[in-house]
């Protein structure tokens, strides 16, 4: 006999069983023991048809080949740059890799990234934890100059981003700033004035604390509407 112990966005807890019975499947961050389904972590309970998984509403961000992260240059040497980006190893960034250019050998590398410099990058290799390769050759991929930098959870980004980007898209029109998100929970907001900044600001971090209830997109619709209304 097959019952199902929750609804669907409802939040669980680690240990916390979702379904008996064999009818359901296990994805992601949960997992069947004899004929029952358990929660692996704190999340929010996504069910498709007889496919059960969680969101996490918390957890560190794990590098993943295919990533955009916002990062930190952190050291020169004479290959490359080494990337600060929160993971508990600095990223490579390789000379053929950083730049469409051709650099010559000996070249002032401070003159492409310095020491401090906020890039934008993804991840094109990971081999173990300890070593991880960037790129900057690709669409929105670079130095990120003035702006401001945010930081969420990495389990909110995907609420962030929302599907097929309509969320931040969404906070881009309404605040007309531009913004680049980070898998690594790191973001990048540049806006015309520091209003517009604190506006999407506000919503990003809206968005982070409220991700797990219903109705969002509607929320925030209405959160930037009224903060364009007022000036905030």
């Amino acid at each position: 006999m097959t019952n199902l112990l929750i609804k669907d966005r409802e939040i669980v807890v680690p240990g916390e069983i979702l379904a008996e019975g064999m009818d359901y499947i296990p994805s992601s961050g949960v997992f069947r023991e004899q004929n029952k389904i358990f929660a692996m972590q704190l999340g929010l309970v996504s069910i498709n048809g007889r496919v059960i998984k969680l969101i996490p509403l918390s957890g560190r961000y794990i590098p993943k080949k295919g990533d955009i992260i916002i990062g930190k240059v952190a050291d020169i040497g004479f290959y490359g740059w080494r990337i600060d980006f929160g993971w508990a190893f600095q990223a490579n960034l390789g000379l053929k890799d950083a730049t469409s250019e051709f650099i010559e050998r000996g070249a002032d590398l401070t003159q492409y990234y310095d020491y401090g410099d906020i890039i934008a990058a993804q991840i094109i290799n990971v081999s173990g934890s300890k070593i991880i390769d960037l790129s900057m050759k690709g669409p929105g991929l670079k130095k990120l100059n003035g702006g401001k930098i945010i930081e969420v959870s990495p389990s909110k980004v995907p609420r962030i981003i929302g599907k097929q980007g309509s969320m931040v898209n969404l906070i881009k029109e309404k605040t007309d700033c531009k913004i680049t998100v980070g898998q690594n929970g790191k973001l990048w907001i540049s806006g015309l004035n520091p209003e517009s900044e604190l506006l999407a600001t506000n919503a990003i971090l809206k968005i982070a604390q409220e991700s797990h209830l219903d109705g969002l997109t509607d929320r925030i619709k209405d959160f930037l509407d009224k903060g364009a209304k007022n000036g905030v």
